[in-house]
């Protein structure tokens, strides 16, 4: 979990496991970016990618919207990336 923005990696964490079938494979990595960024790499199990892509990249748009404002409670900027 980043100590940097805790709050926006439990909601990432939440939202992602939530919509997937394989909950257990869902990885979240942070990498800082500076001093207020964050970028959070997201992993999930091949099947599920379509699912936290979502059409037209619709669900991926409001998951990283929802964690860039759980980040901004905490004055810091978060980026998400889903790595296939």
């Amino acid at each position: 979990m980043s100590d940097l923005a805790p709050r926006a990696h439990a909601v990432l964490a939440h939202l992602c496991t939530s919509i997937v079938d394989h909950p257990d494979e869902v990885s979240i990595e942070t990498v800082v970016d500076g001093d207020k960024a964050v970028r959070f790499d997201v992993s999930v199990h091949n099947e599920d990618m379509g699912r936290v892509i979502g059409r037209r990249g619709r669900v991926a748009s409001a998951i990283r919207t929802v964690v860039n404002a759980a980040g901004s409670t905490e004055g810091v900027s978060c980026k998400v990336e889903f790595i296939d």
